[in-house]
């Protein structure tokens, strides 16, 4: 927790600057947002970032593990990131010896500050390409929940027998068309009304799943699975298969890389930091929850033939409707939580073209444009194109590599260890000036050991699930 003696020193924030002044024919210079956040838009934020493409593989991932070590490792990961997310929020002000507090606005800013510039950079290179793989996983996913609409509506009318085979790349791109339009929005404090349109779809589609998976578990007579998961042709299968569901299961929590931008969005008082604790107990502990209960009903309902994706396995039931509902819902959510994990991306990048071009045009004006019947906004031509490109490469590397399972192990592996807990715990020891072989110092340092063999364990087996399955397509 940030002292409070903390309080009394002035509190400098480098923001991002939207235009030169008036003298060099640019717009007026635009405020910074005012900070407006509380405990429940930062849990709408949090809950928006994590409940996402990670639920629903949980059920196949309690299938791996069964019935005590999938659970078990649910509720470690979800252990870990509260513990990750206290410490990084500790870290949000900097005590500066001469300027005072200076707010992290994101968490490349906080890494510079505490660990340095060498630091930054590994992060900033882990970091973006962990929000990248965010974003096209939401790319694959979005494409997966269509063809399950398409699939259920063709069940439903052709027989359970028919044929209803469709492809990713038509849907993968409207969705891509989709976000190319929600990415004039300018940032996060413009997103609470989408955070909170996606953290209701998220409950209503894993309540859908939840429920669905109870009522397939009382027409089933019986709780499918058994103590040790599914079954693997030999050994070193089922192994590879463990590790993967370790990585999925990573994928699912960790929002590190968000955590300080949601934070810069909260009002003061309170201290920042004591408020987005508790928005973070409170999203942990309902994603918990619900992750609990999708994983293990899903498990449960399927048994050795739960699907990679939990809603997706539904096809085959009635009423048909529901299904189509609960996908539709997780396309709604997956357009929201696209945009929380790119917009720090889109903010870096607009931060770092104006201090490297400071009298472009191109850059840094700004035209205000108005629609007939609609709030006046502005527009930048650099967004526009930068944006632009972005959501394309994402939508392509989706086409690309459309494995759901895999690629978000990979994604998993890649951000928890080094993002959610290394760079935590190292600015962590900064800003507390932790002594080496301390108390605290011995726990955080096995913490963080323990947490990155698991993510070696679950790079190997998601990296060989890729291989075998580019290799049988």
């Amino acid at each position: 927790m940030v002292d409070e003696s903390m309080e009394q020193f002035p509190l400098i924030h480098h923001h991002q600057s939207c235009s030169t002044s008036s003298s060099s024919g640019y717009d007026e210079s635009i405020e910074p947002p005012k900070r407006t956040g509380n405990v429940w838009s930062a849990v709408a934020h949090i809950i928006t970032g994590v409940i996402g493409a990670g639920v629903l593989s949980l059920a196949w991932s309690v299938a791996q593990l069964g019935w005590i070590g999938g659970p078990l490792c649910i509720l470690f990961f979800a252990a870990t990131t509260m513990v990750s997310s206290n410490l990084l929020s500790d870290c949000y002000r900097y005590p500066h010896p001469e300027h005072g507090a200076i707010r992290s606005s994101s968490y490349m800013e906080a890494v510079k500050l505490y660990l340095g510039k060498k630091k930054k950079s590994v992060c900033g290179v882990l970091a973006y390409a962990s929000l990248f793989g965010s974003t096209t996983a939401y790319v694959i996913t979005s494409a997966t929940s269509v063809k399950a609409i398409l699939k259920s509506n063709c069940y439903h009318k052709e027989g359970h027998e028919a044929p209803c085979k469709y492809g990713d790349t038509l849907y993968m791109m409207l969705f891509g068309v989709v976000q190319i339009l929600m990415s004039f929005i300018p940032d996060l404090h413009n997103m609470a009304w989408v955070s909170v349109v996606a953290a209701l779809m998220s409950f209503t589609y894993a309540s859908i799943g939840l429920g669905l998976g109870i009522t397939t578990v009382i027409e089933n007579g019986r709780i499918m699975g058994s103590i040790t998961g599914i079954a693997a042709s030999s050994t070193a299968d089922k192994l590879w298969l463990i590790f993967q569901a370790l990585s999925d299961i990573a994928f699912a929590y960790p929002y590190s890389i968000i955590l300080l931008e949601i934070q810069d969005t909260l009002e003061a008082p309170p201290a920042e930091n004591k408020t987005m604790k508790k928005a973070s107990m409170i999203a942990i502990f309902i994603t918990t929850f619900f992750y609990l209960c999708c994983g293990c009903f899903g498990y449960a309902a399927f048994g050795d033939q739960t699907p990679g994706n939990l809603l997706t396995g539904f096809g085959f039931y009635e009423p048909y409707w529901l299904i189509d509902f609960a996908n539709a819902c997780i396309v709604l959510h997956l357009i929201g939580g696209y945009q929380i994990y790119c917009q720090p991306i889109y903010n870096a990048v607009d931060r770092w073209c104006q201090r490297k071009y400071p009298n472009s045009e191109f850059v840094n004006k700004f035209y205000r444009l108005k629609l007939p019947k609609l709030p006046a906004f502005q527009v930048n031509l650099f967004r526009i194109c930068f944006r632009t490109t972005y959501v394309v490469s994402t939508t392509g590397l989706g086409i690309l590599f459309p494995y759901f399972n895999q690629v978000l192990g990979v994604l998993g592996a890649i951000s928890f260890w080094p993002l959610a807990i290394y760079f935590p715990v190292e600015m962590y020891f900064v800003q507390k000036k932790v002594e080496a072989w301390s108390r605290k110092w011995i726990v955080l340092r096995i913490f963080s050991f323990v947490c990155f063999l698991v993510t070696v364990l679950g790079l190997i087996g998601s990296l060989q699930g890729i291989i075998s399955a580019k290799l049988s397509s």
